[in-house]
């Protein structure tokens, strides 16, 4: 019977050249002693056995080195894919801030300042009413370092000779903050800004109300005071009339005086086709289906049971002097 034992073979598979030296090498391995007077000498035939060999060896190299390249790769790749939770959204997070500034690098600071995020709220005040001196009366008395802030908010540069020290550029930039926020509760009570605001209020950006019977109403911001630092900001529904705080955390530390304590109210009086229909339903307490009676300890501290109790008591009354009447009679 054939031998049918293949010589070793190589994983990967050889070049044409790389082949015949092979098998070249191994028909000399096998062959008997070749006669003395073969043309061929001794010296050529080792020179190109060596040749052969260590062709093949660098080649057999390459491949394996090739082969624990991609295996090292890939065993990367599935190590680097589970990422921890938390690790990638706060990635995800700073990205997206970064992103956030990039963006704005070219623009104005008003618009860098309402591109951040929890500004949504604010609406860009346009440069010609910031620039009037008649708009911004009485505010040098509210905002520290005033003209600086003023400077800052306009894009105006600072001389050389006028540089501030770190503290004071922390200052003037906080004072440029609440610059902006003081003229921008004044300027949304201007034709153009209940413009801007009405489309942030269409497309619900300062939120819903969260009562139930409002069906999603859209909100409006309002503050409880016009002075700067006493309350943060709410909205306000103009279905239920009811007063709440923003949903995220980022808008609910804005200072209310930036929206002031008109907005919300002259904006519906200027336009009264804004205004929705008043929920028709009301939410009764009810315990096992039964309605709550309104005389119950259940309502002690309700403004609406105090009512109820004191008609009550005055109908009683009534009642014992129409019967003490009734019999005199």
């Amino acid at each position: 019977m054939a031998d049918t034992t293949k010589p070793n073979q190589v994983t990967e598979e050889l070049p044409v050249e790389l082949s015949k030296l092979s098998l070249e090498q191994e028909n000399q391995d096998q062959a008997p002693n070749a006669p003395e007077n073969n043309t061929s000498s001794p010296k050529s035939s080792d020179a190109k056995t060596s040749a052969a060999s260590h062709a093949i060896q660098s080649y057999q190299n390459a491949a394996a080195a090739n082969a624990n390249a991609g295996t090292n790769h890939s065993s990367s790749q599935v190590a680097q894919n589970p990422m921890d939770a938390s690790a990638q959204l706060a990635k995800d997070a700073v990205e997206e801030e970064s992103s956030e500034i990039s963006a704005s690098d070219d623009g104005s600071w008003i618009t860098w300042f309402c591109a951040l995020r929890g500004n949504e709220f604010f609406c860009e005040v346009d440069e010609d009413y910031i620039q009037d001196d008649f708009n911004l009366t009485g505010l040098h008395l509210l905002v520290p370092y005033y003209d600086y802030a003023l400077d800052m908010v306009l894009d105006v540069e600072m001389p050389m000779e006028e540089k501030l020290t770190e503290a004071q550029q922390e200052i003037v930039e906080s004072a440029a903050e609440m610059l902006y926020g003081l003229i921008h509760a004044r300027y949304i009570l201007t034709n153009r800004g209940m413009h801007a605001m009405y489309e942030k209020y269409r497309g619900a950006s300062f939120g819903r109300c969260p009562h139930v019977f409002c069906q999603g109403q859209p909100v409006l911001p309002v503050g409880l005071s016009d002075l700067p630092r006493n309350y943060t900001v709410n909205v306000f529904c103009p279905r239920c009339h009811g007063l709440f705080f923003p949903k995220s955390t980022r808008q609910a530390n804005i200072d209310g005086a930036y929206f002031g304590t008109t907005f919300p109210h002259l904006y519906l009086m200027t336009h009264p086709d804004m205004i929705p229909v008043k929920p028709t339903q009301d939410y009764i307490p009810r315990v096992y289906g039964f309605k709550i009676n309104n005389t119950s300890l259940y309502y002690r501290n309700n403004d609406a049971s105090l009512q109820s109790r004191s008609e009550g008591r005055e109908q009683r009354t009534n009642t014992v002097k129409r019967k003490s009447r009734s019999t005199r009679l």
